[in-house]
């Protein structure tokens, strides 16, 4: 007897099994005797994860409990009880210093299904999938995600080169490796699979443009947005609008083995019911006019009519799912990202073709609608609809499970939590308050009450809980009574450790004592315990401490951007310069939008020598408007290298904080201290753009427009001002060009400074470049708006301030030397009858001062002037 292992194996990955998995002559066979302890381990690890699934996920409820698959001697079934497995399998499913959730149905399943697969496997090949999706739900379970073990990705590599010249599988299995991806915060590394995968399956897709009407009363067709997808046809023949789910061995791939042709009149699937949108204005759904999208004519996509898509296969909807999610990851969160998720969502929506898909379709559609006044309401009634349906068996389980590894579907707890910060958002307390208590969310029953001005109420049901007044539901239940004795050996220590630290949040003046107790009870595993006191210590200054704490937080969970942000913070404090680099550089490395984290690390660059030692002097304060004087100081003692880091940074940081003027002004110093003119100037505009209105001409730093005009003006050879002279003028090491330079600092006085702010200094910068641009007439107009912007031009008559007065002196004498020089170059202007005019105005306006020995200069100046007309 022998078994077609490689197919077995197929058939519990897809889900789909096939009667006809025997013995054929060109499959691998082997005998049953040598493999049957593997297969019965898998397939119990299967079972165990599928039934985890079903109670806690896709539903209905399962009609058997843990002790009826358990195989227990007379003894221990006097022993175990199944309040004691659930508490048990709570307590060994914390991992990473995060407790699991303690309401979910038979943990024990969970657990069985890791330790199955946690045994040592010799022949069978889809092991390390299955411990990819038992880590993915594992992750679901807990509170925070933490970093799974290495060797869960690097395990599948194998699997990805068998299955290459099986579309579908590969298919999934890269979408499933990007969707943990995903989950644990990693959005590059999850985009890049889910494109693979699209790549793997030949789904074809393009978001493009097409013409059409999103309101009844809409006159004109304007462009909307749309996606153009397109499956491949599947080998056996069958395309997307056969494909129902849970059938007998449809998958599409090449190995006939476990495919059969699907029934010519296939049912229609059961599916969750989708709510309409009843509006008076908005249209259930955009309604294309045009029979071909906007797209570019080389398109191969450019034969689908925009109103009459062709129906996708559901894996390819799970792809097309996974990158709308992408989109919300790698976008800033504005209404403009809503906009290009929603075709994704719409293109699935479209065609329902499982049940698991749907759900997690129309869950999706719910989410984006939730933030306009004209879809709120079906967004919460249909999140409503969607936990409801959840017990139901309006479908079959298999239907139910045959996707649900290929989506990111929230458990049954999540759903509702869902639905009661949706009801929150709306002011429906009350209701989103029952969803919690009864959920034993106490984090967000306390916020709540705190919401309510009711923090009295808050502590009170935590000290409730830590003292076994107040039973949670599980207890209750099970034993049908509260007592304090009991309640103790019920909480196990990461959920008691919880309740400390929150605890600790809601009495400030006990705050250290109850942080420091739940990190004892944890027995020096809790991460929040750690994360809690670190902000503690940090907030009263003691950063040694505070750093202390930290490192012990990211230690037992690295995935939490803030407690490396916090860390950095505090390395700062004290100059730990390496410390705070690494910190940073954590922060960025998870969530490489965080711009104040870019912020800090260029900040920390710029603190650091050669090895990371101090510098003499710190070149820039984070997050402060650093002076051009200080950064040239400091830049003789920062490495170039340090500062080209801090330049990078700082351009990384600004993609995601454009309107952040500080930020800018950092950039524009860096800028100019490596060479990068053009960058600088970018940012000065930005600045003047942003402070104009209120800091009026003090916004422009002119030590930085003095030296982009040097940069212009000098050439190449000079252009370098505030670089060390070994030291290449720009990033790139090249010399520095001025014909686009020029345009650009141009531009920045005419379109950017003059027409928000002026000044003098302002004025005789644009003079010296208009001068090198041979631009006479231009440049004496700006020396003159120079003159009258400054003391000379603005004093008046009763003047009694010296010092001014004598400093006006000298910019008469300024200003007729300038007119004496670009006066004769300027066709058909009469210079001397100007100098004539502004020193007789300028001594009719100060005769107050004539016993002043600066008088007899203006009289010099007068004669002098007087003498050149004859």
């Amino acid at each position: 007897m022998g078994l077609d292992v490689r197919a077995i194996e197929k058939a519990l990955l897809t889900g789909k099994w096939n009667d006809e998995l025997t013995t054929s002559a060109d499959a691998p066979v082997v005998k049953v005797a040598q493999n049957v302890d593997e297969l019965l381990r898998l397939s119990c690890a299967v079972a165990c994860l599928h039934a985890f699934l079903q109670v806690n996920w896709t539903g209905p409820d399962l009609d058997l409990k843990p002790l009826d698959v358990l195989a227990l001697g007379p003894e221990l079934s006097e022993l175990v009880d199944e309040d004691l497995l659930h508490q048990k399998a709570v307590a060994e499913l914390a991992y990473g210093g995060e407790p699991a959730y303690h309401l979910a149905k038979h943990p024990i399943f969970l657990l069985l299904a890791k330790l199955l697969l946690d045994t040592p496997f010799q022949h069978l090949q889809s092991v390390p999938w299955w411990r990819l999706r038992a880590w993915r739900i594992h992750e679901q379970v807990l509170d925070e995600p933490v970093a799974v073990p290495e060797d869960v990705m690097r395990s599948l590599g194998p699997l990805l080169d068998e299955f290459a010249s099986e579309p579908d599988m590969a298919g999934r299995l890269l979408l499933e490796q990007g969707l943990l991806e995903h989950y644990v915060g990693h959005d590059k590394s999850a985009a890049d699979y889910f494109v693979r995968a699209a790549r793997a399956t030949q789904l074809e897709y393009e978001l493009t443009g097409a013409l059409g009407k999103r309101t009844k009363f809409q006159q004109n067709d304007v462009t909307q947005l749309v996606l153009l997808a397109e499956s491949r046809q599947r080998e056996d023949g069958s395309d997307a609008s056969a494909e129902t789910g849970g059938g007998a061995g449809e998958e599409g791939d090449n190995d006939a083995s476990t495919t059969t042709p699907a029934p010519a009149s296939a049912p229609t699937p059961a599916i969750p019911e989708t709510l309409p949108l009843n509006d008076d204005t908005l249209l259930e759904q955009t309604a294309f006019t045009s029979s071909s999208a906007g797209g570019s004519s080389g398109s191969r996509l450019g034969h689908i009519d925009p109103a009459s898509q062709p129906a996708l296969h559901p894996l390819d909807q799970c792809i097309l799912l996974a990158l709308c999610l992408n989109v919300k990851n790698l976008s800033p969160a504005h209404g403009l990202t809503a906009e290009q998720m929603a075709p994704y969502v719409a293109r699935v929506v479209a065609h329902p073709r499982n049940w698991t898909v749907h759900t997690m379709a129309l869950l999706l559609r719910s989410r984006l609608e939730a933030h306009r006044t004209r879809t709120v309401e079906r967004s919460t009634l249909q999140l409503q609809a969607l936990v409801d349906q959840m017990p139901t068996a309006d479908s079959t389980l298999a239907e139910r499970l045959l996707y649900v590894h290929e989506l990111v579907l929230p458990s049954k707890w999540e759903m509702e939590k869902e639905l009661a910060l949706r009801f929150l958002s709306i002011g429906v307390v009350k209701s989103a308050l029952e969803i919690f208590e009864r959920l034993e969310l106490w984090e967000e029953v306390v916020k709540c009450w705190q919401a309510m001005e009711r923090a009295d109420k808050a502590v009170a049901i935590v000290r409730d809980l830590l003292e076994g007044r107040k039973a949670e539901a599980d207890t209750v239940i099970t034993r049908g009574k509260a007592l304090s004795a009991s309640r103790k050996q019920v909480l196990d220590a990461a959920r008691e450790a919880k309740l400390w630290c929150l605890l600790g949040d809601l009495e400030p003046d006990h705050a250290l004592e109850h942080y420091t107790r739940a990190w004892e009870i944890s027995k020096e595993s809790s991460g929040r315990a750690m994360r809690s006191l670190g902000g503690y210590y940090f907030a009263r200054g003691n950063y040694p401490d505070a750093i202390t704490c930290l490192r012990r937080a990211v230690a037992i969970n690295p995935l939490l951007s803030r407690s490396w942000f916090v860390l950095g913070c505090a390395c700062v404090r004290v100059e730990d310069w390496e410390g705070a680099r690494d910190a940073f550089v954590r922060c960025v490395t998870i969530d490489d939008e965080d711009a104040e984290s870019w912020n800090n690390l260029a900040s920390v660059y710029l603190r650091m020598g050669e090895a990371g030692k101090k510098t003499g002097n710190a070149a820039h304060e984070a997050q402060a408007q650093a002076g051009a004087a200080a950064a040239e100081d400091a830049g003789k003692r920062i490495p170039f290298s340090n500062k080209l880091l801090a330049f990078r940074a700082l351009k990384q940081g600004l993609k995601y904080s454009y309107d952040n003027w500080r930020m800018w002004a950092n950039y524009m110093i860096v800028a100019v201290d490596i060479g990068e003119f053009s960058e600088a100037c970018r940012a000065l505009a930005r600045v003047v753009e942003e402070r104009a209105a209120k800091d009026g001409a003090a916004c422009v730093d002119e030590d930085v427009l003095d030296k982009l005009v040097d940069a212009v003006t000098r050439g190449s050879g000079e252009a370098s001002t505030g670089i060390n002279s070994d030291e290449p003028s720009n990033a790139s090491g090249t010399t520095t060009t001025t014909t686009g330079l020029e345009r650009r600092v141009a531009d920045l006085f005419e379109r950017t400074i003059l027409p928000r702010v002026s000044s003098p200094r302002i004025f005789r910068a644009r003079a010296r470049l208009l001068t090198a641009q041979g631009r006479y007439e231009d440049a004496l107009n700006a020396h003159l708006d120079a003159y009258r912007a400054g003391p000379a031009g603005t004093i008046e008559r009763g003047e009694t301030d010296g010092g001014r007065w004598r400093a006006a002196v000298g910019e008469v004498e300024e200003i007729v030397d300038v007119l004496r020089n670009f006066g004769p170059r300027v066709a058909g202007f009469n210079w001397k009858l100007q100098a004539r005019s502004i020193v007789r105005t300028f001594m009719g306006r100060t005769r107050d001062f004539e016993d002043e020995p600066e008088w007899a200069r203006l009289t010099a100046l007068q004669e002098e002037i007087r003498r050149e007309e004859d």
